[in-house]
This record gives C-alpha cells, structure tokens and sequence, in this order.
C-alpha cells in the first residue's frame, strides 16, 4: 500500500533542489521528531551519496536503481522500498518520474 498522506507534519517550504533540478524534495519532520523526505526524481540517471541510513518508498512512477558494491539492477515500483546503509551510494535511473518519500535512519 502507496502512502498518499502524510498528517501532522512540519515541512520545510523551501524545495532542496540536486541535479539541476532533476531532484526535488521537500523536508519533513514527524511528530515524534523523526525526520522524511518526500520529492521526485525526474527522467535521469544519477548517482547519491548517504550520510545517514535511509530507505527509498516509491509513492508513484519507477525507476531501477543499483546499490554500492553491486552490479545488479533492481525495479522499484509504487509501495516499494530499498535500503540503502550509511556512508555509502546508490545509482537510480528514471525513464518517467519517481515519486518518493525518504526515511532517514
């Protein structure tokens, strides 16, 4: 199941913009201090960086992404997640958009 709806939330208004604009998201901090991303990715193939844990939920559209150290492509769909761990990268390429919330861990 797809989250369309996130309630109760403090969100940051202004957009961090990546890529030349081919990543837009917004921050978000849940009630109980616990902090999200919600964005898109646009038709692109990109490469992110992690600071923190985090895990990728697909909301709408798709991509394939590649984590570090793999050679392996995998599919992301809406209500899908990955994870990707600490002080490491992924590879996402998006034919369409990939609409996405960010749990940092």
């Amino acid at each position: 199941m797809t989250i369309e709806h996130i309630q109760n939330v403090s969100i940051a208004t202004k957009a961090n913009v990546f890529f030349d604009g081919k990543c837009v998201s917004h921050a978000i901090v849940m009630p109980n201090g616990e902090k999200k991303s919600v964005g898109v990715v646009l038709p692109s193939h990109l490469t992110f960086n992690t600071a923190a844990p985090e895990i990728m939920e697909c909301v709408a559209g798709a991509c394939e992404y590649k984590l570090a150290g793999s050679d392996a492509w995998q599919h992301s769909g809406p209500g899908d997640k990955f994870s990707i761990n600490a002080d490491s990268s992924f590879e996402i390429k998006v034919a369409e958009s990939y609409h996405y919330i960010c749990h940092f861990g």
